[in-house]
């Protein structure tokens, strides 16, 4: 009786690891690097783990992928988004902070792409594959495409809102992809890190704010004291004196890490939608 239970455990086990796997990636995922990476680097099976409070999550990527999340055809509006998932570029909070976001920018009638960008540690391959992501999104037929991010997915963001003059890798030319231009139509930035990297918690320094920097929608909280506490003050002080649009919304509790499951997480959602409303009605 003890070895039938073992043996059940153990295949329970085996059964919902293999699940969890198979689970990863709800629709299919491609490649945006279908050849060589920039700088030639070595492509690998990317490593996956299941944390307690993230759901699915990558822990290495060397070969960055998008997914999509498509709206039904009635309600799309033609316009896309790029979700950056965070993890303090080390990993990626890929089913908390990619996959139910982009399910629920579908619902309001975007075309959702959740990036796994290259982690850990390569901040310069992450902006090359934000980059390259904006522009095969932007191939695909969308009228506007944008970025969201979480954590170090915000500073991602931010840093394509703030660089897409800076080509983060040679372009090329004999691809039509790549003659696109990688610049977001607005950034959507939700408890946003390492945007304080500057002396004395100054706008980090590669952030290039301008007033052709595309509109954004900011979301911290001040007891978020790491992260998004001096950073959203620090890219609301920029976009202000730059004569660019930002709307900020800055609580006083919230902590960090709460994507859209609780406490804060339930109140950005509704006020990130009336803003990407607004923001239509604009142009």
């Amino acid at each position: 009786m003890k070895r039938t239970a073992k043996l059940i455990l153990i295949f329970s086990f085996v059964q919902s690891f293999a699940l969890s796997m198979s689970a990863q990636y709800i629709n299919k995922a491609v490649e945006i690097w279908p050849k060589a990476l920039p700088g030639d680097g070595e492509k690998k099976e990317s490593v996956w783990k299941e944390r307690p409070n993230d759901g699915a999550c990558f822990f290495d990527v060397s070969n960055p992928t998008l997914e999509a999340f498509t709206p039904d055809t009635a309600k799309s509006n033609g316009k896309a988004v790029v979700v950056c998932p965070g993890g303090a570029y080390a990993m990626l909070a890929y089913a908390k902070e990619g996959q139910e976001v982009a399910r629920w920018l579908a619902s309001l009638g975007y075309n959702a792409y959740v990036l796994a960008y290259r982690v850990p540690n390569n901040r310069q391959g992450a902006l090359q594959d934000v980059q390259r992501a904006i522009r095969l999104v932007r191939g695909k037929g969308a009228t506007e495409v944008g970025v969201i991010g979480f954590s170090a997915g915000a500073s991602l963001s931010c840093r394509a809102a703030t660089r897409w003059g800076e080509p983060a890798y040679a372009p090329n030319p004999k691809d039509k992809v790549d003659t696109l231009s990688c610049r977001p139509d607005f950034a959507i930035l939700i408890y946003p890190a390492y945007l304080d990297e500057g002396p004395d918690h100054t706008l980090t320094p590669e952030l290039t704010v301008t007033k052709n920097t595309p509109p954004m929608f900011v979301f911290g909280t001040e007891d978020d004291v790491k992260y998004s506490g001096p950073s959203t003050p620090v890219i609301m002080d920029a976009m202000h004196k730059a004569g660019a649009p930002i709307e900020v919304h800055y609580l006083t509790r919230g902590g960090h890490g709460y994507g859209m499951r609780f406490g804060a997480g339930l109140v950005w959602p509704s006020l990130a939608a009336q803003w990407l409303t607004t923001l239509s009605k604009k142009k």
